[in-house]
């Protein structure tokens, strides 16, 4: 027997409402005792967390596009970068323009430094999101500046303090980006980069470590200058030179890695010797 409320009536049974995971009717099933399966209340909680989750991300890339734009408009105009390049390359005796980075040193130096610098347009976005993230899941920093931003920092003194000069270096190299050709940041980057043991600049490294012109920089000497780059003090080839020469098997390996040279020919650089001495430019004729 039914237990339908009288009210009901002899109402079709089309017309009379019922639960449709059971087919029982709603006055069978009392008003508090029914809820919805477990696993659909399951599945709402996901779509509600998805929701959320989706409004976070559209948010926070709302604000990160308005301050890029702030940025955008208060970071200075890269137009002066090489006047400021020149000034930088005076003030440390530095020649300038020095003479033409070879391939050897360039190469060296992408490998090593940034090896998505022909094919990014001023940041690399994996390379930031690991700077990103790096502080936040407690790994170290792994680095992830790229060639334009580094440049950037040598020769726009930052403005700021913290998490905001790095946003404003990002910015800066992306204006690089845009306003000068590629060979031209490379040669700039040489030209005010600061090799160790005084040595400011691709021509005075050297002639200083090498007693040679840039142009006759063989592929384990460029290998060791691209690596002394980055911490120019520790990794200085005549106090640390133990330290340099690790460096410098780094760089051979990343010349590799991107196809540069293969693995017979690092090997074979590696095993000739640099003759690193302190020259102070004896024997080396610049031009």
């Amino acid at each position: 027997m039914s237990t339908r409320p009288e009210s009901w009536g002899d109402a079709p049974a089309m017309a009379e409402p019922g639960c449709p995971y059971c087919g029982r009717y709603w006055g069978d099933l009392g008003e508090a005792d029914w809820a919805p399966p477990r696993r659909s209340r399951r599945w709402w909680r996901v779509v509600r967390r998805v929701r959320r989750l989706l409004a976070i991300v559209i948010a926070l890339g709302v604000l990160g596009a308005v301050m890029f734009a702030g940025l955008l408009l208060i970071t200075p105009s890269v137009g002066d970068a090489p006047v400021l390049a020149r000034a930088l390359a005076q003030a440390h005796r530095a020649p300038f323009p020095g003479p033409s980075a070879p391939v050897q040193f360039t190469a060296s130096l992408v490998a090593t430094e940034d090896h998505r610098f022909y094919s990014e347009a001023g940041i690399d976005p994996f390379a930031t999101v690991r700077l990103v993230l790096g502080p936040l899941t407690g790994q170290p920093d792994q680095g992830g500046s790229t060639m334009y931003q580094q440049l950037a920092r040598m020769i726009y003194p930052p403005g700021w303090p913290g998490v905001t000069a790095e946003a404003e270096q990002v910015v800066l190299g992306i204006k690089l980006a845009i306003s000068y050709p590629k060979a031209e940041i490379l040669q700039l980057y040489s030209e005010v980069a600061y090799f160790g043991h005084g040595y400011y600049g691709l021509d005075e490294a050297s002639c200083g470590y090498f007693s040679v012109p840039p142009a006759r920089l063989t592929w384990p000497q460029a290998a060791l200058l691209a690596g002394v780059v980055s911490a120019p003090t520790i990794d200085d080839p005549i106090t640390h030179s133990a330290v340099a020469r690790a460096r410098q098997a780094h760089v051979l390996a990343r010349l590799v890695a991107t196809g540069v040279l293969t693995r017979v020919q690092a090997d074979r650089a590696y095993r000739q010797p640099l003759h690193v001495e302190d020259g102070e430019h004896a024997g080396c004729s610049p031009r």
